[in-house]
């Protein structure tokens, strides 16, 4: 898509209607800022539509992957142009949420669209008593299990594994699991 000067296009605010009474009726002045009107239109255009190029619900596509580099959001061209949109609207609040649950869950529905279910908590734990002894070790490393939207689809586990390396905080080691379908009581 090019944004250069666009034949045709008429400017919102010609400068042969703002000269004043001296040149109004001058052909040449009125030329000639016509001339400049084909220049200046696409830039009015541009400007009078900034508030769309910088909203990633209604911005070219080919705008999306700057506003995303703005946000830190992930932004990924073979993604549907609807999911690389919500991924820009909603950089701000994952950022948020990174190293939480929900930020590592609503990070894997969005780029995978998939399940996800975090158990156990991968805290830390300290003693304010001086010279106390260690303490004991956690149970185990978070778990996140991750399943299909929809029962035919397949979940790319390097990708999922990615995405939990990128969003668990830097202390915590997370086993990840890939599931067919939805856990069932029994499997927890």
């Amino acid at each position: 898509m090019s944004r250069a000067a666009v034949p045709g296009l008429p400017s919102r605010y010609p400068i042969g209607g703002q000269l004043p009474a001296l040149y109004a009726d001058d052909d040449f002045a009125q030329r000639f800022t016509a001339g400049l009107d084909t220049v200046l239109a696409p830039v009015f255009t541009t400007l009078d539509n900034l508030s769309a190029y910088l909203d990633p619900r209604v911005a070219p596509t080919d705008f999306l992957a700057w506003l995303a580099s703005w946000v830190g959001a992930a932004d990924d061209p073979q993604w549907p142009v609807e999911q690389r949109r919500e991924a820009v609207v909603r950089a701000v609040e994952l950022h948020r949420w990174r190293g939480t649950r929900r930020g590592l869950v609503e990070a894997l529905r969005l780029a995978l669209g998939v399940h996800a279910e975090v158990t156990g908590d991968g805290g830390a734990t300290w003693s304010s008593t001086a010279g106390a002894a260690l303490p004991p070790e956690p149970s185990s490393d978070p778990l996140v299990r991750v399943w299909p939207d929809h029962g035919d689809n397949e979940v790319d586990a390097d990708r999922v594994r990615e995405i939990v390396r990128v969003m668990c905080p830097v202390h915590t080691v997370c086993r990840v699991e890939v599931l067919p379908g939805p856990p069932t009581d029994e499997g927890r």
